[in-house]
């Protein structure tokens, strides 16, 4: 996938209990004029869920899942036939439905671990796939996460999951890395891995960085409502950003799209 970044990764979770949003868009029809919305506000992708991975969260089976987004996509593309869509999932059965319905990204927060027909799926499909790093399970995840050097240790994880995809027939220009900001990690490791996001660009993929209203935001500012941490989310975003980050999967999608705005020009302008 050609990286024209940086791109903005509207965040779309069709379920009744993601940690900001649980619940606001189980309609399908509110779900899809709330796509057009972040669409119209910037976002490049629109990144659909039916399967919350909140700390502490249960899976739910892939009818339910496939009962969540299927509806939501056709609906989306009715309106908006050029949208980009990404499936977040980790499951190659929901994978299928969603592309033959018309997305276009595969979202997989278990880099290919989730399901061994995922990544055969990808290499027949060609289509862009994104590979997150996270420790443990949704379940656990946040149940003292450890780490001997958080920075090496997802870098290794990332570009031996990318080597894996490409073995199985992925093409390297389809690859986006996450390092999983908030996924089995606690407060340190999220500000190490912003700090020394260069350590994962240099493995050479694009990066997405999904920090948006997450806990350790929180932490840092005293803001305990999720869905008031907007500006420690573009905070964010624009560090990640300066540090060669591409993607920035948000809630808020015009906020960081303005701020985004401002730190290319700033960045372009040093350079000359």
């Amino acid at each position: 996938m050609e990286d024209t970044g940086p791109i903005i990764i509207g965040i779309l979770n069709v379920t009744p209990d993601s940690f900001s949003d649980g619940g606001d868009f189980l309609d399908p029809e509110a779900a899809a004029r709330h796509a057009v919305a972040m669409l119209d506000e910037g976002a490049g992708i629109v990144d659909l869920g039916g399967e919350s991975t909140r700390p502490g969260s249960d899976p739910v089976s892939q009818e339910e899942e496939l009962r969540r987004v299927i509806p939501v996509i056709e609906r989306i593309l009715a309106v908006r036939p050029e949208a980009a869509i990404s499936i977040d999932t980790y499951r190659a059965g929901t994978a299928t439905a969603a592309l033959e319905a018309g997305a276009r990204l595969i979202n997989d927060v278990t880099a290919l671990r989730g399901d061994p027909r995922m990544a055969s799926l990808v290499a027949e499909a060609k289509c862009p796939l994104i590979l997150m790093h996270m420790q443990g399970e949704p379940k656990t995840m946040q149940k003292e996460p450890h780490y001997e050097n958080v920075v090496r240790e997802v870098r290794h994880f990332l570009a031996h999951r990318a080597e894996y995809a490409i073995a199985a027939g992925v093409g390297p220009e389809n690859i986006i890395v996450d390092p999983g900001i908030g996924f089995g990690k606690n407060l340190e490791h999220n500000l190490a891995l912003l700090r020394d996001l260069d350590a994962v660009v240099d493995l050479g993929f694009p990066i997405l960085i999904g920090a948006s209203r997450k806990r350790f935001i929180g932490e840092i500012s005293g803001v305990r409502e999720a869905r008031e941490r907007v500006f420690g989310t573009v905070a964010t975003t624009v560090l990640a950003y300066e540090r060669g980050a591409s993607y920035f999967r948000v809630h808020d999608v015009r906020a960081n799209r303005e701020a985004l705005a401002v730190a290319k020009a700033v960045l372009r302008a040093s350079r000359r």
